[in-house]
C-alpha cells in the first residue's frame, strides 16, 4: 500500500518527538538497503543542505531616526554604497556592490577586496559598521548629513532578503581559450586546465525535490544560520530537465528560490562576504530546506545519488558571454567530486566553489532542529512553478 501523509501528520511527529529524520546523504543508503517502498513507510522528512556563493543576496535595513530628522537619499556602509529609494532610512545593501573608492578599483577592476557580502557578515558578526547618509534636506526631514558608527542591534530592523539562491543545478566551468580568464566560476585555466562546479549534488536542496512538490510561499528553511522562508521562486527560475547527447534526462536544471528572514538571528559562519579574482565581491550563503516524505514518489527523488545527477559542462571563454550554449556534453557529481573529470579524452582536475562538508553540516543541524522539535514544517500556500506545470523555460539540452 502506497504511503501518504500530510504536513499536519509529519508536523505532530516532531511535536511528539517520534519523527524519522535522515539527511539526503543518509536516506541514499537507507533506499539501497531496504527498498524505496519500505523506506517510504518510515522517513517523514529528508534534510538538504548547500553552502556556496549566491550573488543575489542582500539586506534590508532600517536605521531609525535621527534628531533632527532625515530623509537619507545617499548611503553607504564601510563605504559600500547601499540602495537608498524605498523610504527615509530605509535602504538596501547588495552582496555584489562595491566601493567606489576602493583602490583597486582603477587599475585593476574586479579586484575588490571588500563588498556588500563582507557588510552583512561584519553586521551578523557584531562588528561596528560606518555609516554615512547625504540627504537633499525638506521641512520634515531637514538634516542633510550623517556620520556614525553602528552595529546590527542598533538597527531597528535587519532583514535577509535574497532574490535568487540554491540554484538547483549549475554549470561545470570550463576555459576553452588560450588565456587566464576570471569569472564568476573562479578562475579558469586556458586550453581546458581545470573544470569548477558550485553545486553540492546530492545534498543540493532542489535536486532532491526537481518537480517542486513540496517546495513553496511558505516554506520554512535553514538559511545562514538562522530560520528564513521561501517567499516567491526566485529571479531567472527555470525549473526543467537536463539531457545527455542522446536526449536521456539525466538530472534537474535551473530553479531557484527568493528567500528571507531576520539577520539578527543568523550566524556570521553561515553567511561570508567573499571576493572572486577579476570579477568582484559576493555573499557565500548556508541555506538548508526540509523535505516532506509525503508519498513514495518524493522519496524516489529525495534518494538521488552523486552517481544519478549530472552537471553541464560550459565552456566559459568566448562561447559563453557571446551566446547561449557552449554546452560540451554532462558529467556526474561522483565524478566531480572524485577531483577529475574526463573531456574529450583529456583528464582535467575539478573543484568545488560550494563546500560539501557544510552542506553535510546544514543538513544535520536541520535534522537536530527537527528531532528536537525546534523546528516545524511550513506547508506551503502556494507551490512554486515545477517541470511538470508546464510553466517554465525550455528544457536545458546539450548540443
Amino acid at each position: 500500500m502506497s504511503v501518504e501523509r500530510t504536513y499536519a501528520e509529519i508536523n505532530a511527529r516532531i511535536k511528539a518527538g517520534k519523527a524519522v529524520v535522515l539527511t539526503a546523504e543518509e536516506v541514499i543508503g537507507k533506499v539501497k538497503e531496504q527498498g524505496l517502498t519500505k523506506t517510504a513507510a518510515e522517513v517523514d522528512v529528508v534534510t538538504t543542505g548547500t553552502f556556496g556563493p549566491m550573488c543575489s543576496s542582500g539586506a534590508f535595513l532600517n536605521f531609525g531616526h535621527s534628531s533632527p530628522r532625515m530623509r537619507m537619499t545617499k548611503v553607504s556602509l564601510n563605504n559600500v554604497p547601499a540602495y537608498t529609494g524605498i523610504a527615509a532610512v530605509d535602504a538596501y545593501i547588495g552582496a555584489t556592490e562595491v566601493p567606489e573608492d576602493d583602490p583597486a578599483n582603477s587599475n585593476h577592476p574586479g579586484e575588490f577586496r571588500y563588498g556588500g557580502g563582507h557588510v552583512i557578515e561584519d553586521l551578523v558578526a557584531g562588528k561596528t559598521v560606518k555609516l554615512k547618509a547625504l540627504s537633499y534636506g525638506t521641512d520634515c526631514y531637514p538634516r542633510r548629513e550623517i556620520e556614525t558608527n553602528i552595529t546590527l542591534n542598533d538597527l531597528n530592523e535587519a532583514t535577509l532578503f535574497n532574490p535568487r539562491n540554491a540554484y538547483q543545478n549549475y554549470n561545470c566551468a570550463v576555459n576553452a581559450s588560450d588565456r587566464v580568464i576570471h569569472t564568476y566560476m573562479g578562475t579558469l585555466k586556458p586550453r581546458f586546465g581545470n573544470a569548477n562546479y558550485s553545486t553540492s549534488g546530492q545534498l543540493s536542496p532542489l535536486m532532491k525535490d526537481p518537480n517542486f512538490a513540496t517546495i513553496g510561499i511558505g516554506t520554512r528553511i535553514f538559511l545562514g544560520g538562522g530560520i528564513g522562508y521561501v517567499v516567491w521562486n526566485g529571479t531567472q527560475h527555470f525549473p526543467g530537465w537536463l539531457k545527455d547527447q542522446e536526449g536521456n534526462v539525466v538530472g534537474s536544471a535551473g530553479g531557484t528560490l527568493s528567500v528571507l528572514g531576520d539577520l539578527k538571528q543568523m550566524k556570521p559562519q553561515w553567511l561570508r562576504g567573499t571576493r572572486f579574482q577579476g570579477y568582484g565581491a559576493t555573499l557565500t550563503v548556508g541555506l538548508g530546506v526540509p523535505i516532506p516524505i509525503l508519498n513514495e514518489e518524493i522519496l524516489r527523488f529525495a534518494a538521488l545519488s552523486d552517481e544519478e545527477l549530472h552537471a553541464p559542462v560550459v565552456d566559459y571563454s568566448d562561447a559563453y558571454p557571446n551566446r547561449v550554449g557552449g554546452n560540451l556534453g554532462v558529467v556526474s557529481y561522483a565524478q566531480l567530486k572524485s577531483g577529475k573529470i574526463i573531456l574529450d579524452g583529456k583528464e582535467i582536475p575539478t573543484a568545488p566553489l560550494s563546500s560539501y562538508p557544510k552542506a553535510r553540516e546544514i543538513a544535520g543541524q536541520l535534522k537536530n532542529w527537527i528531532e528536537k522539535g525546534d523546528f516545524l514544517l511550513g506547508e506551503p500556500v502556494q507551490l512554486l512553478p515545477g517541470p511538470m506545470a508546464g510553466l517554465t523555460g525550455k528544457p536545458l539540452e546539450i548540443k
